[in-house]
């Protein structure tokens, strides 16, 4: 029987609405949701993801400011740029956009956002609230795809977990929110000499290397959820993830699609920590 699909699209727009509800809610009240989404250089791709990101605060009914910035810009007067947005009573969320130019350190630049308002939660501070277990904010995707398993009703508590891909913003916090969620976790690499040995025995898989067909049929156990994180593009040049759909979907019982699947999910998260910190500041988190 093939798998069932995720869909990330749908989820995304219930858990929208409710966002835009609650973000009404709190602007009634004198505290409209802020984000803001800082730009530099002229990467094509960048300015397709903020616009989207734009346009979902609006959609969303939240105050957004888009800062754009040509590639000339320093080090020193981004983070300047940072720190007035720290001081903002209308921001809640700041979003600089990667890739930088290379002549800014992209580390100093996530460390100089204040950890109340860093909404992607990559941030230091936000991974060490992650690994104790507190209440910080959780890297987008990673967040999005534990909504994608739990749309599906699947218990995690006891089953077996195997996250491929160890980067600090996917791998290694979906690693943590699967171990918070009771399940027992495997993370794969590219050193790991046997693959298929570990995904044989997962109830659960996240593939999140950015390479095609990482993930086969052969190599997946009978009914599992499989969450497809990867972008690529396939011979064709159509979009396709880390998963081979085709093979997979034959065998697993859940399976994302890409496009439609954890994508969506990716600026819905942050929209939905966003309202968090708006919250939190208005005394409701």
């Amino acid at each position: 029987m093939p798998a069932r699909l995720i869909n990330g699209n749908e989820l995304s727009k219930q858990i929208r609405s409710d966002i835009a509800q609650r973000a009404a809610e709190l602007t009634r009240q004198g505290t409209r949701p802020g984000l803001a989404v800082i730009l530099v250089g002229e990467d094509p791709a960048s300015h397709v993801y903020v616009r989207n990101k734009v346009k979902a605060c609006h959609d969303a009914g939240f105050h957004s400011v888009l800062e754009k910035y040509e590639a000339t810009m320093t080090e020193a007067e981004l983070l300047a740029r940072i720190d007035l947005l720290n001081h903002d009573p209308a921001i809640h969320g700041i979003l600089v956009q990667m890739p930088l130019p290379r002549h800014i350190d992209p580390h100093k630049v996530i460390e100089a956002i204040s950890t109340r308002k860093d909404v992607d939660g990559y941030s230091v501070l936000s991974a060490g609230e992650l690994m104790a277990g507190l209440d910080g904010f959780r890297p987008c995707t990673p967040y999005g795809c534990m909504k994608l398993i739990e749309s599906t009703g699947y218990d995690l508590r006891g089953k077996h977990a195997v996250v491929i891909g160890r980067s600090n913003t996917v791998g290694k916090p979906m690693a943590l929110l699967l171990l918070q969620a009771n399940a027992t976790v495997t993370v794969c690499h590219s050193g790991t000499p046997d693959l298929a040995y570990h995904t044989r025995q997962a109830d659960v898989v996240v593939a999140a290397v950015g390479r095609r067909n990482t993930l086969t049929g052969d190599m997946v156990k009978p009914g599992a959820v499989v969450i497809d994180v990867g972008i690529n593009r396939d011979d064709a040049g159509k979009l396709c993830g880390d998963v081979d759909f085709a093979s997979v979907s034959e065998v697993a019982g859940w399976i994302t699609p890409v496009p439609g699947g954890v994508g969506p999910m990716t600026i819905t998260m942050l929209l939905a920590n966003t309202l968090e910190s708006a919250e939190r500041v208005a005394g409701r988190g």
